[in-house]
């Protein structure tokens, strides 16, 4: 199975940890060049200093923040200048959580502006390199809310749906190109994000963390959450040249927790 990623350069948003970097780490074990892409300098250069290199690659972080758009074009059309990206994976983090009753407008539209906007903005600019090289993957994590909404996450769950149509309208529009589009849903995965969650819920219910942690895990037929390298295995896989006719699907990564199919 080929899913040797020699020679291709990859863009990893929220790249320094997590998820993202999960990802980052396999595509770089792949043989990608991989650019990791995130608001904090210090943890971007702790995280690429992870990223192997075994087989030449070569690694660099770009520091940008969703919240000025104007500012992440400007900083991808100066990489671009550079080099081509084969690889984009749309990785941004969830809005907080909330029931979408009390939810004000103002937290719909930054978030469809981190999400929707900023992968629109990245895709528009990466798609003339793709197209030249006849490959491209774009890879976005969004969530298990795309098939099942999540109590309590009522702006998370509206995004992530309007981000599942967006890729799936794009699969259908560049496929021909040789190019790729694919959504990977997590579902509990051991990241920062969820233990703020966990601590959020707690606090509300007045309980202790580990009461919420027993009962996330016991909704899980595999009573666990997922490391993120499981994730990061799964985006690596897509990204290749293996995964060349897997195109327009969400890929849920969750333990069998989705009861849809």
């Amino acid at each position: 199975m080929n899913i040797d990623l020699t020679n291709k350069n990859a863009l990893v948003c929220g790249g320094s940890r997590g998820i993202g970097k999960a990802a980052a780490q396999a595509l770089a074990e792949c043989g990608a060049n991989v650019t990791i892409m995130a608001r904090g300098a210090e943890q971007l250069a702790k995280s690429l200093n992870d990223l192997d290199k075994s087989k030449g690659q070569k690694h660099q972080f770009q520091v940008a923040d969703f919240g000025d758009l104007s500012v992440v074009r400007k900083k991808i059309v100066g990489l671009l200048s550079a080099q081509k990206f084969h690889i984009l994976i749309n990785n941004t983090g969830g809005p907080k959580g909330g029931a979408i009753t009390e939810a004000n407008p103002e937290e719909f539209a930054d978030a469809f502006s981190k999400h929707i906007i900023a992968s629109q903005i990245l895709t528009t600019l990466l798609l003339p390199g793709m197209k030249a090289d006849d490959y491209g993957r774009i890879i976005n994590v969004i969530s298990t809310s795309v098939k099942e909404p999540i109590a309590g996450l009522g702006v998370s769950n509206t995004i992530r749906g309007a981000m599942g149509n967006w890729a799936k309208t794009l699969a259908t529009e560049v496929g021909a190109d040789g190019i790729t589009v694919n959504n990977v849903l997590p579902g509990f995965t051991d990241t920062d994000r969820l233990r703020s969650l966990i601590d959020a819920k707690a606090k509300a219910r007045d309980v202790a963390p580990a009461v919420i942690e027993k009962e996330m895990k016991s909704a899980v037929p595999m009573g666990r959450f997922a490391d993120p390298a499981e994730l990061g295995a799964v985006i690596a896989f897509l990204a290749s040249p293996a995964a060349s006719y897997v195109n327009g699907i969400n890929v849920p990564v969750d333990g069998g927790r989705t009861k849809s199919l």
